[in-house]
């Protein structure tokens, strides 16, 4: 309750609008800031440029220039790939992780259900029993097979 009364007073006094007006000043500060380091980027490469011209020819440098750019996309795009790759892979381990945990949960949850049911404590038993050893099951049966290092020349 203290939490809302010090929302609600905080956007009575204005101090939630001075601090929206802060953040916009900020971002555009930001903005700017990075409009001039990009403008800063590009003299330098064009000095680059035109230093290299005069020392290889205006040709050599274009084309490294061109194909120096082009290394660079690529490796973006390679590092890019990889890294989508490996996050994919971690949701899908934690999309299994929090399936489990949810199988679980439910088990756990059913379990006075199944205690109280006519099948009295041996079901309440016998249930969970009978799906650890479906997972068993299950596991043994989606896991790749090893190979043998005796049957490998």
């Amino acid at each position: 309750m203290g939490a809302l009364v010090s929302l609600i007073s905080a956007l009575v006094s204005g101090e939630a609008m001075a601090a929206v007006h802060r953040a916009r000043t900020t971002a555009i500060l930001y903005g700017l800031a990075a409009v001039f380091a990009l403008c800063g980027v590009g003299f330098l490469i064009g000095a680059a440029y035109i230093w290299l011209a005069a020392r290889y020819g205006p040709l050599a440098t274009s084309l490294g220039f061109g194909i120096g750019f082009l290394v660079l996309a690529g490796l973006v795009l390679v590092i890019h790939k990889l890294t989508t790759s490996m996050r994919s892979r971690r949701r899908a381990r934690r999309r299994q992780a929090d399936m489990t945990a949810l199988g679980v949960t439910a088990a756990l949850a059913l379990l006075p259900a199944l205690a109280k049911s006519k099948g009295g404590l041996g079901a309440a038993v016998i249930a969970p029993a009978l799906a650890v050893v479906a997972y068993a099951i299950y596991r043994e049966n989606t896991k790749p097979p090893k190979p043998d290092p005796e049957e490998m020349p």
